[in-house]
């Protein structure tokens, strides 16, 4: 169950809360969640499975793993070295944004988003994205809380949080549910969430259900490979998959069901992008009986989601140095973190270089290092090792061959569609 949580914690994050509700809102509602739920189970699962298959096997880091199932000198080793690039340079702008969601707890805190006129709440979000030293202030705190709890270790650092963030995260959350369950617009935002219309669901909109799923459960950089070398062999890989994809689903769709409540209630756009997060809800928050403990919990509720999966990401970074170079658990946490640091000033100043950075990890590390993964583990991996994986511990062992067929020909076809589209081919 910890490793569940945890791996779950590392699916769960900003992504869950904003950007799911957001791309549902562009493309019309209850078409595209079914299409992102197929998405999920026949895509992300098969690979998330791969991932935690290969650490288990290795008990290694990405780099490692990738080294020890291959020839001397092999390419294969760039695909675990691209997954600690893509996560180093995840960290660095993610960890901004998260940031901005400590600013705002802490707005919260203060009741100064209480009773603001939506000219007000602009007013908040353009001071902070003005202030590069609030901004970096509040990103360096999340950081070095992110590098106390992975310096922490496994058990006493990672698990431990993740038992107490997942369980209180998914308490917010229901929180939060219960009050949008009150409010006027709590009929329309259910039956625009799974009401099945097709009207607005293109082919680019199935293409971006298909990238979400894969993106949303933290694959393609090692993290799932990074936390699968902590399991024993009695574990069964298959199921805590299939539970952790679960787990991220049930978040994505918990939030999506507490803001299109809120966003009908107040005439607000379903679709408004990161405004829904920082612009959009505090300006609804505001101006709601009850409102400024409600924005306590949204934002609370928010840093929560960014920490367990900025957890994630700087285990695999430790996880590498500690492996790959030698290093104890605490020098490998102050080396990788004065490196992630130093990296996570620039996107903080230019808004110019966050695009970048984003646009390089998001549409070619990850898919790149996904595609990766489902290609070596289906033919390039030892086939009895696999299989033995597979099947240790597993109540599930039966479908092996049903998941190693989706492994080796839809996974890498529909990741290569997904590629292809992200950079404008298709």
């Amino acid at each position: 169950m910890g490793f569940v949580l945890a791996a779950a914690g590392s699916a769960v994050g900003l992504g869950n809360i904003w950007k799911f509700p957001y791309i549902t809102g562009e493309n019309g509602g209850g078409a595209f969640v079914l299409v992102y739920l197929l998405c999920i189970l026949l895509v992300g699962v098969p690979v998330m499975i791969a991932e935690i298959l290969l650490g288990r096997a290795t008990k290694a880091s990405p780099v490692s793993a990738y080294r020890s199932q291959s020839r001397p000198g092999s390419p294969w080793v760039g695909i675990g070295v691209l997954g600690v690039l893509a996560a180093y340079l995840l960290l660095s702008y993610y960890s901004a944004v998260a940031g901005w969601a400590m600013h705002y707890t802490y707005l919260s805190v203060t009741n100064e988003i209480a009773g603001s006129s939506p000219e007000q709440v602009q007013g908040l979000f353009a001071a902070l994205t003005a202030s590069v030293p609030t901004g970096l202030g509040w990103q360096f705190a999340f950081l070095l809380l992110t590098f106390g709890v992975v310096a922490a270790g496994v058990t006493h650092g990672i698990e431990r949080w993740a038992r107490i963030m997942m369980p209180s995260l998914l308490v917010l959350m229901l929180v939060l549910l219960g009050k949008a369950m009150t409010m006027d617009g709590w009929g329309e935002g259910i039956e625009f969430l799974f009401g099945m219309r097709t009207d607005n669901l293109t082919a680019g909109g199935v293409l971006e259900a298909l990238g979400h799923a894969f993106f949303t459960l933290s694959l393609g950089m090692g993290s799932m490979i990074t936390y699968g070398s902590y399991l024993s062999s009695k574990d069964d890989l298959a199921s805590a998959s299939l539970l952790t994809a679960g787990t991220d689903t049930l978040v994505a769709l918990l939030a999506s069901m507490v803001v299109f409540p809120i966003a009908f209630t107040f005439a607000l756009e379903p679709g408004a992008g990161p405004g829904l997060i920082f612009v959009t809800i505090p300006t609804a928050l505001a101006q709601m009986a009850g409102g400024s403990i409600l924005s306590i919990v949204f934002f609370v509720m928010l840093v929560f989601a960014a920490l367990t999966s900025a957890i994630a990401i700087f285990e695999v970074v430790t996880a590498y140095l500690v492996d790959d170079f030698g290093l104890s658990r605490n020098k490998a946490c102050v080396t990788g973190g004065l490196a992630v640091v130093l990296i996570g000033v620039p996107p903080s100043v230019s808004a110019v270089w966050f695009d970048r950075v984003d646009y390089f990890v998001s549409n070619w590390a990850l898919p790149l290092g996904g595609l990766g993964i489902a290609v070596f583990v289906a033919w390039k991996m030892n086939a009895a090792l696999r299989r033995g994986e597979f099947e240790s511990g597993s109540r599930l062992a039966k479908f092996y061959r049903t998941w190693l067929w989706i492994l080796k020909y839809p996974v890498p076809a529909c990741i290569v569609v997904v590629f292809l589209h992200a950079v404008g081919l298709v």
